[in-house]
């Protein structure tokens, strides 16, 4: 899984790049099929003094991507937040995943089944 990172109005130093890494790998292992994860660090310009970091991350799988994004005073607890908001929608993916194939293939099966009629 290939990680990008881009910095808006802060600096993206290696010590956010390893900590997001380290984090964010778990999500690989959740989704082995998951090619390419952008995050960005957005510094906002609130009213507080040092102003809040906002990190927004999209995870691309083969036909659809998962988007979240989560505001804290740190880098590192919008991290935390991000992860576990990917995580449970790569959880619900693999639930409804589950699901609705195994409901169209019983659908299937049921619909393909020829009638016989006892004379």
């Amino acid at each position: 899984m290939d990680i990008t990172f881009t910095g808006r109005g802060v600096q993206v130093t290696d010590e956010i790049r390893g900590l997001a890494e380290q984090k964010l790998a778990r999500l690989g292992r959740i989704e082995p099929r998951a090619t390419r994860l952008d995050v960005e660090v957005i510094n906002e310009h609130h009213p507080t003094l040092d102003g809040f970091k906002r990190v927004e991350a999209s995870l691309r799988i083969p036909r659809k991507t998962f988007r979240a994004h989560a505001e804290a005073d740190d880098v590192p607890t919008a991290i935390d937040r991000v992860r576990a908001k990917l995580e449970r929608q790569l959880r619900d993916h693999h639930g409804k995943k589950k699901t609705a194939h195994t409901r169209g293939a019983l659908g299937y099966a049921q619909a393909a089944a020829p009638e016989i009629d006892a004379e």
